[in-house]
């Protein structure tokens, strides 16, 4: 009876044995069991159908309409455009006028609520997306960035060899809803400049500030150099962006520094725009200060979001990043 008995337990062992074996060979798909389990279609959310929907998915189950809803309206837009991109029923709630509505109306704040109405209606068949989508308008959640290079001849060493370096500065705009924007021209990176391009910012970071304003896919702005001898620096752009949307890009069209007379310099909230209206490029209001149309620093600018600041591939030194191709 003992030798039976061992002999059934040896015959269990090597069987339980088996199996083990067979696991790390066998790869288990449980998916495969979904294949021809037809799943019915989940109603936009709004939606008149009139039969009752049962979704299957726990997450749609645990989480209601309405509950999404409040969700999707404390999210940006951009983060709407890739919660689109999860299921059916997520693309459904994100394409509920009501966001984009809110979203046009805080980009374009500055021309009014009638105006962006009267735009929605006649330029963009009535779609609060389709005009978010089209329209062009300038980023506010994060920095738009010129990185640019040149040669530099080095100290020749015992007359044999003769050094070049390349130096690498960068351009960085931010702007505000308001209308104004902060310039910075620098050789720091961009995770050490985004830490201070604020209005709070003390002036040892050198951080200028200036007005902007926008006609169309332009942008045009200025602000007031302060000194002995006051130089207006303005700077004429062009939005543009990779994807529909995006607004990623800034194509720099020119940059202009002038003279200005001190009876003419504004205060502190004065509007720069308004000094400089119908002013050549050329046109100087100083004899002391010549117009200048720079032509070196032209590299377009990229915009990065503050998310994404400290990751950016702009922070490479130049060792590994010589030159950037904007895009």
């Amino acid at each position: 009876m003992a030798s039976d008995y061992a002999k059934n337990i040896v015959a269990e062992l090597e069987s339980a044995s088996q199996l083990r074996a067979a696991g790390f060979f066998i790869t288990r798909r449980p998916w495969l069991d979904l294949y021809g389990v037809n799943v019915r279609p989940v109603a936009p959310f709004g939606s008149t159908y009139s039969k009752p929907v049962v979704d299957s998915s726990l997450i749609h189950r645990c989480l209601p309409d309405e509950l999404l809803f409040e969700i999707f309206a404390r999210i940006t837009p951009y983060n709407l455009g890739k919660a689109a991109c999860v299921c059916r029923k997520w693309r459904n709630t994100v394409r509920n006028p009501v966001f984009w509505r809110n979203a046009c109306l805080k980009a374009w704040q500055i021309s009014g609520v009638v105006e962006n109405y009267k735009l929605m209606q006649s330029n963009y068949d009535s779609s609060w997306r389709k005009m978010w989508l089209s329209r062009p308008r300038v980023r506010m959640d994060g920095i738009y960035v010129s990185r640019n290079t040149y040669i530099r001849a080095g100290v020749a060493e015992w007359k044999v060899t003769n050094p070049v370096h390349v130096v690498c500065y960068f351009r960085y705009l931010r702007f505000y809803p308001s209308g104004r924007f902060l310039y910075k021209n620098s050789s720091e990176k961009l995770k050490d400049v985004v830490k201070f391009m604020n209005f709070r910012s003390t002036k040892a970071e050198i951080c200028h500030s200036g007005r902007f304003t926008m006609s169309e896919d332009k942008v045009e702005g200025a602000l007031l150099y302060p000194g002995m001898r006051p130089t207006i620096w303005r700077i004429r752009l062009r939005l543009r962006g990779t994807i529909p949307g995006a607004n990623n890009r800034m194509d720099l069209l020119s940059i202009v520094t002038s003279g200005v007379q001190e009876s003419e310099v504004p205060g502190p909230d004065g509007d720069i725009l308004g000094v400089v209206e119908g002013w050549q490029d050329d046109e100087t209001h100083n004899p002391e200060v010549p117009a200048i149309s720079h032509t070196r620093g032209l590299t377009p600018f990229v915009f990065v979001p503050f998310e994404e600041a400290e990751t950016s591939v702009l922070n490479l030194p130049v060792e590994r990043m010589d030159y950037y191709v904007p895009g």
